[in-house]
């Protein structure tokens, strides 16, 4: 049987966006790529402008779904790692850490600033912590197969 754990971390570590699915106050769903970091396997950061919609959403709603895969996979090879998280800005005060551990994915030209992630700046620094992890089962799995893909929850 395949460690489908050890899949879900590699597939994190292979891949630089996830997929973020938020909500808006009456429940209208919207889905944005983000390129991340993770802070283990618990803790994703993502920079967005607190104008854009998922950022927006998330004054509203703090629960979030993610999913990461490797889009280049051809057709019914693909790896996936699903996400159910509370996500929200990254307080002031806890900025500093917070961006050493999102900049640490980033070329170093690319590395963002405090003050870029500080009002009046345009930018802020959001978190997704995880609450439930699970990964993709295919359908054909010769062990897990329902004949349908599904998902196994796992611990990281």
């Amino acid at each position: 049987m395949p460690d489908r754990a050890e899949t879900a971390r590699q597939v994190i570590a292979d891949n630089l966006y996830l997929s973020l699915g938020t909500a808006d106050a009456a429940g209208t769903p919207w889905v944005t790529p983000v390129f991340f970091s993770p802070d283990g396997y618990t803790d994703y950061y993502w920079v967005s402008s607190p104008d854009t919609q998922h950022s927006r959403n998330l004054t509203e709603r703090a629960e979030v779904g993610i999913a990461i895969f490797d889009t280049h996979a051809v057709v019914g090879a693909a790896e996936a790692v699903y996400f159910k998280a509370t996500a929200r800005q990254v307080p002031d005060e806890k900025l500093p850490s917070a961006l050493a551990i999102y900049n640490n994915r980033l070329p170093e030209a690319k590395h963002f600033e405090l003050a870029e992630l500080l009002a009046p700046a345009g930018f802020r620094l959001y978190r997704a912590t995880v609450v439930e992890q699970s990964v993709l089962v295919r359908g054909g799995d010769p062990e897990l197969g329902k004949g349908a893909d599904s998902r196994l929850i796992v611990t990281l």
